[in-house]
Formats: C-alpha cells, structure tokens, sequence
C-alpha cells in the first residue's frame, strides 16, 4: 500500500506516446481528474489534436523519447511551466514482428530504443528532480503481459518489455534504499485497443506466418482488446490503492504466469503462445 498522500486531483501528470492508443486515455482520463498535463508523443500533429481537444491545461511536448535531450528538456518543460510534477508515466512504445533473424537491425535498435531506452531516459531526467523536490510522487513504468510471456514472432517487443519490467522493479528497491517517497509501478497492459500493430513489419519480405500471426492479434485486439477510457480508468484505482503491480487485465496474465512459473520450476521446455507449425 502507498504510504504516501499522491495528489492526483489538482496535480500534474507527465505521459510520454500519449497522442494515441493506452497515452491518450490515460490523459483524456487525467482531464477528468482536473490534473495538469504534460503530454509528449513524437507526432507533433497527433499532440497538438489531443492538446486541443481536453478540456485541462494541458501542455503539449513533441519528443522523441530515445533521445535524452529530447526528455530531458521535457522535464525542464514540466517544472517551468507547472513547477511540480506528480505523476509520470513512461509510456512511449513499438511494435515489431517477425522472426527474430529477419527482423532488420534497424527495427531491432528503433524497439530498444524507445521501449527501454525511453523509459531509461524518463527515468534519468525525471528521478533526480522528484528527489530534490522531496515530495509524493509516482512513476509509473508501462511494460506489457509480454514482458512476462515471451511470444514467438514479436521478440523485440518481448525482450524489451522483459527488461522494463527488471528496470522497473530495480528502481523500486533503489527509491526503497533512499527511503525517497517517490514510489514506482510497474504497469502491465493486456489487449488494449490501440495502433500498436497498425506497423508492425520491419522487412522488405514478409513470412506468411508473419502476417497471418499479425492478422490473429489485430482481431483480438478487436474482439477482446479493453477500450483505452475502462482501461485508463482502472489503471487510475490502482495508482490511488499505492499498487505496485498494475495488471488491470488480470484474466491476460494469472493463469499464463502460473503456468509459466510451474514449467521453469520443473525445467520444462517453454511452450509457445502460438500453436506450433
């Protein structure tokens, strides 16, 4: 349980890839709460669109997460604008898929870059200023039920959903070993209605396998993917319980982990997500 009183009514919350997909609900529901939002997403459009469309005082921050500059001056942008902040959200992802060996070197380093270099990056820019601060405040990292399930033919999503997850949960004990009160959550998204398969291919040739794998996942993100407004909403009730573990699916992951879990206890091979060809 949080030990400390996090403002969220009133407050100021910084959410990076928030011009679409989980970034624009968790803002859209931060609205509602009358917080002061930094919104940051690289398509400057995209921002501009959703800056103009709450009804909050939002300030809009085109950034390329993968850049340290870039985040750095959007935490510069936070504290001279609002002076405090009270919620981060390193929240900027992508999504590539194929086999792990056709995946071009390119798409490989763009994954790693933004999925675990920009919530480094966040973190770098953002800690040392919520220390000096010396005041409640969270940092919510987004991870994915991937970064605890591996799937075949979306490695780097896996692989850099993994690290964000060790990431993560370092800094908890890191801030824990401080006694800071700034607290860290780990936020593990299931199907969410979003655009992260609307570019998922990196390669000039495509495996059938590849897009019939990208077709099953675009349809149940359709059939079954949480609307970005129910899943911000509980995403929210977990920040207020002080939860560390914010699963709002947990129907994607309990059963998955356990099973998981039990298979390296008794030193069994993995089995695939997919059903194997």
């Amino acid at each position: 349980m949080n030990k400390n009183p996090l403002r969220l009514e009133g407050g100021t919350v910084v959410i990076t890839g928030a011009a679409s997909g989980i970034g624009l609900g968790l803002a859209r529901h931060a609205a509602t709460l009358g917080m002061r939002i930094v919104a940051a997403d690289i398509d400057a459009d995209q921002l501009q669109s959703l800056a103009a469309s709450l009804d909050a005082e939002v300030l809009a921050v085109p950034t390329d997460v993968t850049d340290p500059a870039a985040v750095e001056a959007l935490a510069q942008a936070a504290w001279q604008r609002f002076g405090e902040v009270d919620l981060l959200f390193n929240n900027a992802g992508v999504m590539s898929t194929g086999f792990s060996w056709e995946i071009p070197p390119e798409r490989w380093q763009r994954d790693l870059a933004v999925n675990l270099g920009g919530v480094l990056n966040g973190i770098r820019s953002f800690v040392p200023r919520l220390l000096e601060a010396g005041r409640p405040a969270r940092i919510v990292n987004t991870a994915s039920v991937g970064g605890f399930l591996p799937s075949p033919l979306m490695a780097p999503y896996s692989a850099t959903k993994f690290a964000v997850v060790a990431l993560t949960e370092s800094l908890h004990g890191e801030l824990r070993l401080l006694g800071a009160p700034v607290e860290v959550s780990l936020l593990a998204p299931g199907p969410v209605r979003s655009a992260i398969f609307d570019d998922p291919f990196g390669g000039s040739e495509i495996h059938p396998a590849t897009h019939q794998f990208v077709d099953a996942m675009r349809e149940l993100l359709t059939a079954n993917g949480l609307d970005a407004a129910t899943f911000a909403e509980r995403v929210f009730a977990g920040i207020r319980d002080g939860q560390y573990w914010l699963l709002p699916q947990p129907e994607a992951i309990d059963d998955a982990l356990r099973l998981r879990t039990d298979a390296i206890l008794a030193r069994r091979e993995p089995a695939p997500l997919l059903g194997e060809s």
